[in-house]
């Protein structure tokens, strides 16, 4: 009776960080659509800053303050030579994916990002020269055909926010790339990444973010009725934005990494219907069976990684001159850092 009531704990443990997680996640995709959209604060620039700053303060209270997490030391100069260029690439990543909320909807833009597990496999064998067991290669098919299915019946489409988006999955996989070359060593979770890399983000994104749109930011100050409320969702935003770190560090320690992967695009379908619900962007029949043929696409790509990584010792695998690729950080984190 005790294990099973020690079972039963983990499995609604294991639910409620799911559920937490997708909380986090959709306000915080909703809030920046509706800050775009209904607020008029067209500011990609300024917003993303405002989401490192908040993230920024709340990593330094959980690790320095409340010390719910110890802090990873890294050496000052590894802080230049490893983090900062992991900092810029992260806050690219960031950018893009604020810009292509400004141009698209929710919907596409979330399924877009679905195809990060493709160019990450295509960049790390292109760059790396990295052998893909055929299985990987297999997996790709559907999201590939799933995005292009959903973009060319996409009747929001915007070629703008269709190459942000794009770009953004190509700066997330080159993060990916540079963790595993830069940060070598380090073990990081997501708070202890962000501890590290929103100031340098936030330094990186502050003289850009004045320079190209400080005017606009300031005549939308004098232009708007009443600042009141919006302030309060746009910083709000960003206390969010950084309690979304934090939940992924929770739900990764209470389920396993199949599970994980499985919600993660749940997740994306909960974020989409919660968009069109919201916004009320229209959707084709095949715009949505594309999206979820990218789902399933994903889903499918994480079970065959995990199952590559559980193969037993005596199981028959690649030549060593061809290795497999399997991640350095931990397979359920996936560097899954989002402001």
């Amino acid at each position: 009776m005790e294990g099973g009531g020690i079972y039963e704990w983990s499995v609604v443990r294991s639910i409620l960080a799911i559920l937490q997680w997708w909380g986090f996640n959709v306000t915080v995709i909703i809030i920046n659509k509706w800050i775009f959209q209904k607020l008029d604060f067209k500011f990609p620039l300024t917003v993303s800053c405002i989401h490192f700053i908040c993230s920024a303060i709340g990593a330094y209270l959980v690790i320095k303050v409340l010390k719910l997490k110890p802090l990873i030391v890294v050496e000052p100069e590894d802080r230049w030579r490893r983090i900062f260029p992991m900092s810029f690439v992260f806050c690219i990543n960031i950018v893009l994916g604020n810009v292509s909320l400004r141009y698209i909807p929710v919907s596409f833009m979330q399924t877009i990002k679905s195809f990060t597990p493709a160019t990450t496999v295509v960049l790390q064998w292109l760059v790396w020269r990295r052998y893909f067991d055929w299985r990987i290669w297999t997996s790709l098919v559907p999201i590939v055909g799933g995005i292009v299915l959903t973009s060319v019946t996409e009747l929001s489409f915007n070629a703008f926010g269709f190459f942000a988006a794009l770009f953004g999955c190509l700066a997330t996989s080159t993060k990916t790339i540079l963790a595993e070359s830069l940060l070598h060593g380090y073990k990081f979770d997501s708070i202890n990444t962000v501890y590290y890399m929103a100031p340098f983000a936030t330094m990186i994104l502050a003289v850009p973010a004045l320079l190209l749109e400080g005017s606009g930011v300031i005549e939308w100050f004098y232009t708007y009725p009443s600042l009141m409320s919006p302030l309060i969702i746009i910083f709000g935003s960003g206390v969010l934005a950084f309690c979304l770190n934090f939940s992924i560090f929770y739900v990764i320690h209470s389920t396993t990494a199949v599970t994980f992967n499985v919600a993660g695009n749940l997740k994306v379908a909960v974020a989409i219907a919660c968009s069109w619900l919201i916004f009320k962007n229209p959707i084709s029949v095949l715009n949505a069976f594309g999206c979820a043929v990218t789902l399933m696409g994903c889903t499918f790509y994480g079970y065959v990684r995990h199952m590559l990584s559980q193969q037993t010792p005596g199981t028959p695998r690649t030549p060593r001159n061809k290795m497999e690729l399997l991640p350095l950080v931990n397979e359920k984190l996936d560097d899954k850092v989002q402001l």
